[in-house]
């Protein structure tokens, strides 16, 4: 069925109006984060969503406000900084410090490097997030961070960003181990640029006050939900489409009342199409992003997890679309086994405009990697040369700072994206046969597993293992083959639903082992913290496999072999059960062919 579907930039420009000037700064916690949440609300049941509703939960959130910086010495001046979100709050006399640059703040940018009892200089980029910078810093004996932002060597714009890896409302343990525990402030590029010159010529004395409120506070998420009609064969399965709608001072334009707002036209078209749908959509407008960590989807994962694992099928996150000047290139995140699917729709939209892909990994709103929902998330991106000039600004030299105005919004780009997401939508709203493909994960994990066995895979098992991914590869070859046959069937007019309905469960449980091996450390019930290194690599279990070699000390190397040995064991045990089902599905095919002959034949 070719789509219906036809967003309009125009009443995304409404919206995004609408909220710029009426509703700045919507902090979670706040009046206008709660004024926010309402907005939301009126607009989903203005377009016709009706099952609109508020959840408020408990957060803990942060207030950050300006940050003291001065350089001390002969020349001394102060420097205008704000104070990081969950930054810790210093004494009144501020701390003090040696200043030392540190790069992107990863664990290998301190090699040869001491800074216990100093403050560390960084850059902003994502290269960690600014919580594992944070994270790092502490572990190296640092007692204060100094982030400069991004942006052209002239950018004056001063950055607000929160620094807590603790994903979501802390437990226990996480309160205890992911806290941060250093102050943070952000600066100006051009300041921090000045600050650098300096530590590379003598060494630089600084002292930084923090001003900030960390606390508990009622915030408040936005759901709706358009149900498929119960005549359905899958009116329970639904799509999951979210993004955050809280924001740091300012209009913040692009982060992301662009995002609520394009959500906002997508119900639209989904409750006007409501008599065609094979599967609902839910609607969340997610808060306390940055300035909780998550708290928000974090909650909403928690509280409706059995409905989630059972029914829910990808998850479409929107999150800062259309932003000025990235039109070089589409870039589109995702696990795996949306890649084939959300690539083909993109070619036949996109004209003239590359697209390139990447592994999904847990920023943003990414909360529900545990229960195994695959997600994705698509939008514009600047030229490699423009990155590479502005020192990774991929989200704008704007971002998170008061200059993130209307302007930086481009609307003729903005159609684009919509006709996008609309298609994407479309399709998974409503295809006999959800449109995923498991050879790519398979490939990859393979290929993972492959690297790490050749590191110091025999020291954990990982040949055994390597020859467990072998066989799944395999597997989901003859997966994705069965499913492009019941495919098939449907575009001739001969589609089986039963056959459908087998092949969609099956993906749905395959995504419930298999996101989790790819895109988590902890696993189906915790959250790692945000920006944790090993999510940089595919199976983020296994990150530490390389370091097993390096190890000298016994008892650490026997740790850590302990530990490698048990997510070995996990990866084994996920690939096992996703091959039995694959071979289950198979059967069930085969039997439910063998059963059709056999009426015919009577």
């Amino acid at each position: 069925m070719s789509s219906p579907f036809r967003a309009l930039a125009a009443n995304v420009r409404a919206d995004v109006e609408r909220i710029t000037i009426d509703i700045p700064h919507r902090a979670a916690g706040s009046q206008n984060g709660r004024r926010m949440a309402l907005y939301s609300r009126e607009a989903l049941e203005r377009v016709g969503v009706s099952d609109a509703r508020i959840d408020e939960l408990p957060a803990i959130v942060s207030f950050p406000e300006h940050a003291e910086f001065l350089i001390l010495g002969e020349g001394g001046r102060r420097i205008e900084a704000n104070t990081l979100g969950h930054s810790i709050l210093t004494p009144p006399e501020g701390v003090d410090g040696e200043l030392v640059h540190v790069g992107s703040g990863a664990f290998e940018d301190y090699e040869g490097k001491d800074v216990r009892g100093k403050i560390i200089l960084t850059e902003l980029s994502y290269l960690p997030a600014r919580h594992e910078k944070q994270r790092i810093a502490a572990l190296m004996g640092a007692v204060g961070a100094v982030m400069m932002n991004w942006g052209h060597p002239g950018n004056e714009a001063v950055p607000y960003g929160s620094v807590k890896p603790a994903w979501g409302v802390p437990t226990p343990d996480t309160f205890a181990d992911e806290m941060p525990s250093i102050a943070c402030i952000g600066i100006s590029r051009v300041e921090g640029l000045r600050l650098k010159e300096m530590c590379s010529s003598s060494p630089v004395r600084v002292r930084l006050t923090t001003h900030v409120e960390n606390g508990w506070r009622p915030v408040q998420i936005t759901v709706g939900e358009v149900k498929a009609p119960e005549t359905s064969p899958e009116w329970e399965d639904f799509v999951l489409v979210g993004g955050h709608q809280d924001s740091w001072p300012g209009p913040q334009a692009t982060d992301n009342a662009a995002g609520s707002a394009c959500t906002i036209e997508l119900a639209r078209l989904v409750a006007e199409n409501r008599g065609s749908l094979r599967r609902g959509a839910v609607f969340g407008f997610w808060t306390a992003h940055e300035t909780g960590t998550m708290a928000g989807s974090a909650w909403y994962a928690d509280q409706n997890w059995d409905r989630l694992r059972e029914n829910a099928v990808a998850y479409l996150q929107i999150d800062q679309p259309a932003c000025a000047g990235a039109t070089a290139r589409w870039a589109t995140s995702s696990n795996a086994e949306l890649r084939r699917f959300h690539s083909r729709v993109e070619s036949e939209v996109l004209t003239g405009t590359p697209s390139v892909w990447k592994r999904a990994v847990k920023n943003g709103d990414s909360s529900f990697f545990g229960i195994g929902i695959p997600m994705f998330h698509g939008e514009g991106a600047f030229a490699p040369e423009e990155l590479a000039a502005t020192a990774q600004a991929n989200l704008g030299w704007w971002h998170h700072s008061v200059h993130n105005t209307l302007d930086k919004l481009d609307w003729d780009w903005m159609q684009v994206h919509l006709d996008i997401y609309a298609a994407w939508l479309w399709e998974l709203l409503t295809a006999p046969v959800l449109p995923f493909s498991y050879v790519e994960v398979a490939t990859q994990i393979l290929d993972r597993v492959a690297e790490l066995a050749r590191l110091g895979g025999p020291d954990v098992g990982l040949g055994s293992a390597l020859a467990q991914a072998e066989l799944f590869l395999g597997q989901a070859r003859r997966l994705d083959a069965l499913a492009d046959g019941v495919r098939g069937a449907f575009r001739e007019g001969r589609g089986d639903e039963d056959a459908a309905r087998l092949v969609n469960r099956t993906f749905k449980r395959l995504s419930r082992l298999l996101v989790p091996l790819q895109s988590t450390a902890k696993g189906t019930y915790g959250h790692d913290p945000y920006g944790f290194t090993p999510q940089t690599t595919m199976i983020p279990a296994l990150y530490d496999v390389p370091r097993l070699a390096a190890t000298t000390d016994e008892e650490r190397r026997w740790m850590l072999q302990t530990a490698l040995r048990r997510a070995r064991n996990r990866v084994a045990d996920t690939l096992n059960d996703s091959g039995s089902l694959i071979d289950e599905l198979g059967r069930q095919l085969g039997a439910d062919r063998r059963q059709r002959r056999r009426g015919r034949g009577s």
